[in-house]
């Protein structure tokens, strides 16, 4: 009878685990990564919203002249598409 021995290289099966895994762990870091990134940048919304900051007196300007600043808007996107 001829018997062949086991071979040291994984098969198919096992290579496809491993695959796996590797993809899930490299998923789940790069999860973790952006749930970072989302907060800290949550963080400078919140910091930039507030009275004084950029962006709370950009939305003050838009609650009292919406239109205004809409055409200025408008204005920086047509400034900003002709660069290109």
């Amino acid at each position: 009878m001829d018997r062949s021995e086991p071979t040291s290289e994984p098969g198919i099966a096992e290579r496809a685990i491993d695959t796996a895994s590797d993809v899930s762990r490299t998923i789940g870091e790069v999860s973790a990564g952006l749930r970072v990134a989302t907060g800290r940048l949550s963080d400078a919304i919140k910091y930039a919203r507030r009275p004084g900051q950029p962006l709370g007196v950009m939305s003050a300007i838009a609650r009292e002249s919406p239109l205004c600043s809409l055409f200025v808007a408008f204005l920086l996107g047509i400034a900003v598409a002709r660069r290109r």
